[in-house]
């Protein structure tokens, strides 16, 4: 059943309070602008291709062609952001985007973009997008208080839906005027100034990567954190029962503009405003929403909305319908997906923030992209109008199911670094690059325990691997009848200095604790080197 949460004694903070942070501003401001720009871009490169055979099919691929990287790259851009200094790594692809919008202005203005040149220059151009988001959503936490991370991604949905908004329109205007060299011009111009932005930023308290994680282990270490981590296993879920249906609107809706509407680029431009005005709203009223609703129900109520909308967009034929319907379809959009965001970024561990958040992403960018190129393939073997109503019936199936497979409760969740493990004390040190280590720890168990015991250790398995573990068992000793070992692998020594040094949280101290309270006293701990391992 699903029912709303306690309202909280205090009032939400203010959807705009993280801009009172300077360098947040700064860069929010920043980001709007290159958000503005991409949207441009993307209006031109569909524009180009509005009158070329098969246009069904290849305006869909304008969008699977920059999500698509974001697919492929995420992780990788991930592990780079959790190893890297984010801010240099953020400067370097603005730069490499800067590139990529200078070729598209100059082919375009002098006549030689086919669509398969358009198409790899926007994967080109969605690369650079794949290698900021990861970076970009992680610095965000340093940069605001922990209570006004909500806010904050509300804001960046803000930033990106007032983009749809104006970008659509701008361009549609841009185009009718002069064309649309000027377009991919400007949005090269929006990635110097973001590049130059953060250029002037000198971040206060700089992360530390004086030893930064090989590659290969980040990424491995990433996707363990993911795969044992059932809470964000399920945010993924909601979010891709939402994106996946809520995908065919985006991508179809340059066609439903020029074919069941008969505008021009200035009224697709209109009819992505209206998405975009509700985005708006959708961000500004999520802190209300979040004090009054639980989050499942604003998740039922939102994709029921969305449903309704691709209904209407399916079957009339008024633009001033249209538009209205428009409306609540963006705003739900928000309070969906700025939600999952935010609760995302407020349960990561520092340690693996990036990695995890590219996961997200790479959700994100893949049920855009392959359900935008899906419906598009629909509407070309049927029509649009079959296409949003199948998309509009999935939709709303989705949102039922959020009785079988609700969001989580996060707000007890301590997600802080865990001090409470005592140095190691052996005979030598070894390289951090020797492994495999494996790690064993006896514990003494009575009889009326037992169970109890074994039930809270589950709670530990998951939180040794996804910390570093590759695998882990709890045994008996066959030769004691109160004797249990826990037994568990790590990739090299480094991994486990990491995860005694901060990869752990207080949550997963709390459920060391709990599985201890049913043991005698302190286990005994070995670690077990590899045999040619250099004393």
């Amino acid at each position: 059943m699903v029912s709303a949460g306690p309202a909280s004694a205090e009032p939400p903070p203010s959807a705009w309070a993280p801009l009172r942070v300077a360098t947040y501003r700064n860069l929010w401001v920043a980001m709007l602008v290159a958000n503005i720009g991409t949207w441009m871009q993307t209006v031109g490169a569909q524009w180009l291709l509005i009158d070329e055979r098969n246009a069904s099919t290849l305006v869909s691929l304008v969008q699977t062609a920059s999500m698509l990287p974001i697919l492929l790259l995420a992780l990788p851009s991930g592990a780079l952001a959790d190893t890297l200094d984010r801010r240099r790594l953020l400067i370097a692809v603005q730069f490499f985007i800067v590139g990529v919008g200078v070729a598209l202005t100059l082919l375009t203005a002098t006549g030689r973009m086919p669509p398969a040149l358009l198409l790899t220059l926007t994967f080109a151009f969605g690369v650079g997008q794949a290698l900021t988001l990861p970076a970009w959503a992680a610095v965000i936490p340093d940069l605001v208080p922990r209570n006004l991370l909500q806010s904050a991604s509300g804001l960046g949905s803000i930033s990106v839906n007032v983009a749809r908004s104006v970008g659509p329109a701008l361009a549609g205007l841009l185009i009718a005027w002069t064309g649309v060299p000027l377009v991919f011009a400007l949005n090269t111009l929006a990635f110097l100034f973001f590049a130059f932005v953060l250029i002037r930023w000198r971040p206060g308290n700089a992360r530390s990567v004086e030893v930064p994680e090989r590659f290969t282990a980040a990424l491995r270490a990433g996707g363990r954190y993911v795969r044992h981590s059932p809470i964000v296993q399920r945010l993924l879920l909601r979010a891709l029962l939402f994106l996946v249906p809520g995908s065919a609107l985006w991508a179809l809706l340059p066609l439903v503009a020029s074919r069941q509407l008969g505008l021009s680029s200035g009224g697709y431009g209109v009819l992505l405003a209206a998405l975009g005005v509700g985005a708006v709203a959708g961000g500004l009223v999520l802190p209300w929403v979040r004090s009054r609703l639980s989050p499942n129900q604003f998740l039922l109520i939102a994709g029921m909305a969305y449903g309704l909308a691709m209904l209407v967009v399916a079957l009339v034929k008024i633009e001033a319908v249209v538009l209205i319907a428009l409306v609540p379809a963006g705003l739900a959009w928000v309070t969906v997906l700025s939600n999952v965001n935010a609760e995302i970024q407020l349960f990561l561990p520092g340690w693996v923030r990036a990695r995890g958040l590219a996961v997200y992403q790479v959700c994100f960018a893949g049920g855009q992209a392959l359900g935008a190129l899906a419906w598009g393939i629909v509407a070309d073997a049927s029509s649009l109008v079959v296409a949003h109503l199948a998309a509009a019936v999935l939709m709303i199936g989705g949102a039922l199911t959020v009785r079988m497979w609700p969001l989580p409760d996060l707000r007890a969740v301590e997600r802080d670094p865990a001090t409470h493990w005592p140095d190691l004390d052996l005979v030598h040190e070894p390289d951090p690059s020797v492994g495999p280590v494996m790690v064993i720890m006896t514990y003494t168990v009575r009889e009326e325990h037992r169970e109890r015991f074994v039930t809270a250790m589950e709670e530990v398995r998951a939180a040794r691997q996804r910390t570093g573990a590759m695998r882990w068992g709890l045994f008996r000793e066959g030769e004691s009848a109160d004797l249990f070992v826990e037994v568990y692998e790590l990739p090299s020594w480094d991994e486990h200095l990491r995860q005694h040094g901060g990869r752990l949280t207080k949550a997963d101290q709390a459920a060391e604790l709990r599985a201890l309270a049913h043991a005698d006293g302190v286990p005994q701990v070995s670690h077990l080197l590899p045999a040619e391992a250099n004393p």
